[in-house]
């Protein structure tokens, strides 16, 4: 369920040296399934283990997942990164805001599912996302820009360059991708 890369595995245990015996990682994610979903990681004493808890056992430690957090965590990656500014423990979790859908799942939870996963964080660099408003009967998708991308001059090479290609690409089956929003007069071009 959650990959967690050599160097982060040696600041655990690292860290968990310098605690209570015993004492050991939790991971989880606060309001999962939603846009304000946060991931953290957090020690994990042996009195607040439980029952219902996923464990997932390394060489030197173990993670504690709880019931809800944990199909929010699947494909989840752990590093613990240092560059010339310095150190820090990264969680990035591409399910943590939406549960993955499967791959049988109508077309309309798939694209929305990687509009949610892949595209927003990549629009959130720049304080923008997009949502998705419908799929056409013509295998169009349309969306909704908001945020930072709300007015944004580049909007169009976002549309077209970035998000229909990556989208076309995932789903051969669509045709294209518009935008609702007129960015200059703020009202909907679509409709």
């Amino acid at each position: 369920m959650i990959t967690i890369n050599d160097a982060a595995r040696a600041h655990f245990k690292k860290l968990l040296s310098n605690q209570p015996e015993g004492t050991q990682i939790r991971v989880f994610v606060i309001n999962p399934g939603t846009p304000t979903a946060e991931c953290g990681v957090s020690y994990c004493p042996p009195d607040s283990v439980e029952e219902s808890d996923i464990e997932e056992k390394n060489e030197d430690f173990s993670i504690y997942i709880d019931e809800i957090s944990a199909p929010f965590l699947d494909e989840a990656v752990i590093d613990f990164v240092t560059d010339e500014l310095g150190s820090q423990l990264t969680l990035k979790a591409p399910n943590s805001k939406m549960k993955r859908v499967d791959d049988d799942a109508p077309l309309i939870e798939r694209v929305n599912y990687m509009i949610q996963a892949q595209i927003n964080p990549q629009l959130a660099s720049h304080g923008g996302y997009v949502s998705l408003v419908e799929i056409t009967d013509d295998k169009h998708v349309i969306l909704q820009f908001g945020g930072g991308c709300n007015g944004c001059s580049m909007v169009d090479v976002t549309l077209k360059e970035g998000i229909e290609k990556q989208l076309l690409t995932e789903f051969p089956e669509l045709t294209g991708v518009r935008d609702l929003t007129d960015h200059q007069a703020g009202t909907h071009s679509y409709y």
